[in-house]
């Protein structure tokens, strides 16, 4: 027999009835009214999407884009120093943490996706910088894409790992090791630093990570992490280790949907800001902090001269304004 909450009442009149009945209202007036305020609260994105002249909604897009640009230029205008030539490597987890569903498609394509869209940006914002792609993969370090100025060619081999699929468990030391090496002859008045992407919880590590992490510090690299998970005590102390001037959730932060992943990748296009190393040798405190440039001029000969990058003569070319070479 089927439970009731309410009670039998044989042959009862119309009254009796009625005040056996439950109520089963779940609020007053008061939620009701918080419920119809969190109602038109709701923002309807479908009614922003407004079509074009030629049909499409491309327009609408675009305009998103630049929004979004805008809002992130604007956030921060406070006046300071900033480093205009980065270095910087792209640690991504390609382990089997990232075939996981809670990002649509799967961590692992809109991370290839977004990556692809933060080179163009940041190139966009630090056109004479450098990036080079790692990923971890069956407890190595796999390097994706060597460090170049050449978007393309890392958005290339970006679209190259659509065809693997992620496996095994991730190597944060290994994938460390390999970031620290390429960036070891980075001149020193760029910056060094390290943007990890990190899906799983763990690290298959074949040695001592915290020896690794005092190799970077004393490497003057900064390093970045965006989980996906949750929050890793060993990146944590990876991050606040390596950015000992700056609050650690500014450099540690866990996604919280597609819309935050975007935002926290899309933030580390802008130059960061410039903090004064204590010097650790007499060279390092007589270094100068600014950095000598020329623009080279054009020029034409009336007879043919050596070229120093062509290595035959030429009767044009560009003269150093350092060196005066052609």
């Amino acid at each position: 027999m089927v439970e009731s909450d309410q009670e039998y009442a044989p042959d009862a009149s119309d009254d009796d009835l009625d005040a056996h009945q439950v109520s089963r209202r779940v609020g007053g007036p008061r939620a009701n009214k918080q419920i119809e305020s969190a109602f038109n609260e709701v923002r309807r994105t479908w009614e922003e999407v407004e079509e074009g002249e030629d049909g499409t909604i491309t327009k609408t897009i675009d305009s998103l884009l630049q929004q979004g640009k805008r809002k992130r230029t604007l956030k921060d205008t406070t006046p300071l120093q900033r480093g205009i030539i980065r270095h910087l490597i792209i640690i991504i987890d390609l382990s089997s943490a990232m075939t996981e569903k809670d990002l649509r498609p799967t961590r692992y394509l809109l991370t290839i996706r977004y990556c692809q869209d933060f080179i163009t940006e940041f190139f966009e914002q630090n056109p004479i910088s450098q990036i080079g792609i790692i990923g971890m993969r069956d407890g190595l370090a796999v390097r994706v894409s060597d460090m170049s100025g050449n978007p393309s060619d890392h958005i290339s081999n970006l679209q190259a790992l659509r065809k693997d699929d992620p496996q095994g468990q991730p190597s944060l030391q290994n994938a460390l090791d390999m970031a620290r090496a390429a960036l070891f002859h980075a001149p020193s008045h760029g910056t060094r630093e390290i943007l990890l992407l990190f899906g799983s919880l763990l690290s298959s590590d074949p040695g001592d990570i915290h020896t690794t992490i005092s190799s970077l510090v004393a490497s003057h690299i900064n390093t970045t992490v965006i989980g996906l998970s949750a929050q890793v005590a060993i990146c944590l102390t990876l991050v606040k280790r390596t950015n000992p001037h700056s609050n650690p959730q500014k450099h540690y932060n866990v996604a919280l949907d597609e819309v935050n992943y975007r935002e926290l990748i899309m933030r580390l296009a802008t130059p960061p800001e410039a903090h004064t190393q204590q010097a650790t040798s007499i060279d390092d405190s007589n270094a100068s902090s600014l950095l000598m440039m020329g623009f080279p001029s054009r020029v034409t000969d009336p007879k043919p001269s050596l070229c120093a990058c062509h290595s035959r003569p030429t009767s044009g070319g560009y003269l150093c304004s350092r060196c005066s070479s052609k």
